[in-house]
Order: structure tokens, then C-alpha cells, then sequence
């Protein structure tokens, strides 16, 4: 299941919602996905990273929850720098594995695993939520 199967159709009225049996809502996982594949991608271009905090700056606040706007402007921002991504994957002149500067030997290709590898688990996560949650819409063929 790729992105936007995953969130297709998602209800605004369960955003925010928790399932006692999962300790984040799709708010929370959404926001997660966005802010770590944002901050490869800054560490991918930008020779001035700043490292972030694990966790406190990887996760929404947990007492703030989102307005459907919110989660709207999350997931385009998810998409964009998605395909960002790709488009530096994709360009002639990347050399995939070579060193990106001021890093202690990381290249694009293992950035690009990273968030390969971190965004299919929490796809996952999502879609199980909405199984758990029944957020999926009723015409949905399975």
C-alpha cells in the first residue's frame, strides 16, 4: 500500500482520535512521517543542517491536537518533499553514494533507505489504525 491509498479518504472527525490498543492517533503517525522525511531531506541539501531533538521535534505535541486543515497541509507537505526526494534520486548528476559534505560518511542512497524503510512502517501503522479504527470508507474493495 503506497501513501495515498493509505490515507485516502480519511475522516477529519478521527484525526485526533485514539485507539486504546495503538498509542498514537493518524494525526500523530501523519505529522511523524512528515517531520522525519523532512529532516532527511534538509540533511540531504543542506550543507548547514542543524540536528534536530529526537524525540520532542520527530513527533507532534501530544496535547495539540490538529484541524483537518492541518492534516491536509501535512499530508501535501508529506507528498512534496516525497517527491523531492525522488527527483534528487532521479537527477543525472547525483552520485548516490557519495558522501554527502559535512556528514560522517552518509550518502544520499542511505538517506533514501532510511526514509524508505521509516515511511513503509508507518504506512503500515496507518492503514492497521484505520482497519482498527474502521476509518476506512465502505465502498473500499479489499
Amino acid at each position: 500500500m503506497d501513501f495515498d491509498e493509505a490515507v485516502d479518504r480519511f475522516p477529519s472527525e478521527a484525526i485526533n482520535r485514539r485507539d486504546p490498543s495503538f498509542p498514537f492517533s493518524p494525526w500523530d503517525l501523519l505529522e511523524h512521517m512528515r517531520l522525519t522525511q523532512w529532516d532527511i531531506l534538509d540533511y540531504i541539501r543542506n550543507q548547514d543542517y542543524a540536528e534536530v531533538q529526537w524525540p520532542n521535534d520527530y513527533w507532534p505535541p501530544k496535547d495539540k491536537p490538529a484541524t483537518p486543515e492541518q492534516f491536509a497541509a501535512s499530508t501535501a507537505g508529506f507528498r512534496d518533499d516525497n517527491k523531492a526526494l525522488q527527483a534528487i534520486v532521479e537527477a543525472a548528476g547525483t552520485d548516490l553514494i557519495a558522501v554527502i559534505p559535512n556528514t560522517p560518511g552518509h550518502t544520499i542512497l542511505r538517506e533514501v533507505r532510511i526514509v524508505g524503510d521509516h515511511n513503509s512502517y508507518h504506512i503500515g501503522e496507518f492503514s492497521l489504525l484505520r482497519h482498527i479504527m474502521g476509518t476506512w470508507p465502505p465502498d473500499r474493495l479489499d
